[in-house]
């Protein structure tokens, strides 16, 4: 998990988004400006910074120069969809850049993209008994390696870096799937069975009525 500094001058938008990365395990801090940002760069260690592009005073792309100094990857996030602003973002030097409005779910696919392409720390996820190395592929239940599926992985990754959010069938079919996935969302119930009798979580995977299922674990 990562410390994400979230650069966003509405309070309502970055609210909401610190609260999914709270939800999904990662530590944040907020700046309305960049003011703010430069100061909360200037004392803290950040992973990743989620900057928007048009900020009071100096924008985002302005600032990039700075986070790129301190050798803190950038996502754009902005309401600026012309393909000359993405162009312009990208080839400044941002990992990516997102349009406003975004689904949560790509956003944090897409801030777990970037953490694993410059990655600061082992990636390990431990619930009671289970320990899983996101890095490794490899899930070990009291030390002892549990063999899964590479499609029962996929789909435990997806509910591992999505956890504590209820995630619809459809969500887990695409995320563990993919997107070109033909085939019944019924699917998922018989693989999350299979993971829930594997790792004993029959009390971790909860069933979300009528949606799907969320991976329940204390905040972090």
């Amino acid at each position: 998990m990562g410390h994400i500094l979230v650069v966003e001058d509405e309070d309502s938008i970055r609210d909401l988004i610190g609260l999914n990365l709270t939800m999904v395990g990662h530590t944040w801090v907020g700046a309305a400006d960049g003011k703010e940002a430069i100061a909360a760069l200037n004392s803290n260690a950040f992973d990743l910074c989620l900057l928007d592009v048009m900020l009071p005073g100096a924008d985002g792309f302005a600032l990039l120069g700075q986070f790129q100094e301190a050798q803190v990857p950038v996502i754009f996030l902005t309401a600026k969809s012309a393909l000359a602003d993405r162009v312009k973002g990208l080839k400044l030097g941002a990992e990516d850049y997102i349009i406003k409005p975004f689904e949560t779910l790509e956003l944090l696919a897409r801030i777990d993209v970037v953490l694993r392409r410059n990655p600061k720390e082992k990636e390990v996820f431990n619930c009671k008994d289970v320990e899983i190395r996101l890095r490794e592929h490899l899930v070990l239940k009291d030390n002892r390696v549990i063999e899964l599926t590479a499609q029962e992985y996929a789909l435990l990754e997806a509910l591992v870096r999505n956890r504590n959010l209820a995630l619809s069938r459809e969500q887990l079919l695409s995320a563990a799937w993919g997107y070109d996935y033909i085939g019944e969302s019924r699917t998922v119930d018989m693989h999350i069975q299979r993971l829930r009798k594997k790792l004993e979580w029959e009390e971790v995977i909860k069933t979300v009525y009528k949606l799907g299922y969320r991976l329940e674990v204390p905040k972090e």
